[in-house]
């Protein structure tokens, strides 16, 4: 009986390695084809998984084509790498290695990270599979004064009322607590949807620069990082024509000149 569980669990290991070492393989294979089919193409270094090369242009059901947004290797979009590098300044001073981390819509580059790093971590979503609890931000379901570290990016466009689930944030964060809260920045004003937006992602609203404004109800600072704090090598920025809005897809996004826009990730104290 012990020989044969022994025997079972080496199968299992062998299919399970033959399998990451297939997965690895095929994509280390993509990396290169896509590098030599795109040669001539700007090149931008990765700093969550650390790939340098050309990244991938997204078509967008906007309407728009956001230029040089996806990491080829992590599959990282522009958010998601100044993030990482708005995390690096900030665990510089930050020790976590006791803290409690709620995660939600639970990112696989960053929830591994965040597993590794943090003493106890929650991941979260209102439908996600395979996360910890499935809950609404709006009524969440945990002590007050639980969490260290709290991290929602691009969540809150969803969510019609926001206000709770910043209310919801603020409670279940201890004192000295910190909410890493991002969310699409499209204009300078912020603009209401009467519906969500299926083309957008189902968004219920449009965020202008004035929408971090609103954290300050509920936290005592909100310390704003944008692309221009950090190297542009790090591919930081949005590239896109957002002259395309206001069109089908998006009636009631604004148009913004320029090709090149900056990205913010507020960091928000209790």
């Amino acid at each position: 009986m012990v020989t044969k569980l022994i025997e079972f669990r080496g199968e299992m290991m062998g299919v399970s390695f033959l399998e990451n070492l297939r997965q690895k393989t095929e994509l280390e294979f993509n990396v290169l084809k896509f590098r030599i089919d795109n040669l001539g193409k700007q090149n931008f270094k990765c700093p969550i998984c650390g790939y340098y090369g050309p990244f991938r242009d997204l078509s967008m059901p906007t309407g728009s084509v956001a230029k040089h947004e996806r990491c080829i290797r992590c599959r990282s979009w522009t958010r998601h790498r100044l993030q990482q590098l708005v995390l690096n300044e900030l665990f510089k001073d930050y020790d976590i290695s006791t803290k409690k981390i709620l995660h939600f819509a639970p990112e696989k580059f960053f929830n591994k990270n965040f597993q590794r790093l943090f003493q106890d971590y929650i991941s979260a979503d209102i439908q996600m599979e395979g996360v910890d609890v499935k809950c609404d931000m709006t009524n969440l379901p945990f002590e007050d004064a639980e969490f260290d570290f709290v991290c929602a990016c691009h969540v809150l466009e969803h969510i019609k009322d926001d206000d709770k689930a910043l209310s919801e944030i603020r409670r279940v964060l201890k004192p000295n607590g910190i909410a890493i809260l991002p969310v699409p920045i499209l204009g300078k004003k912020t603009i209401e949807y009467p519906e969500p937006n299926p083309n957008e992602w189902d968004h219920v609203r449009c965020p202008g620069e004035d929408y971090y404004d609103r954290y300050l109800k509920f936290f005592s600072i909100v310390k704003l990082y944008s692309s221009t704090d950090f190297s542009d090598i790090n591919q930081i920025y949005i590239y896109e024509d957002r002259t395309v809005w206001p069109n089908e897809p998006c009636p009631l996004r604004p148009p913004t000149e320029g090709e090149k826009h900056i990205d913010i990730i507020p960091v928000c104290y209790v």
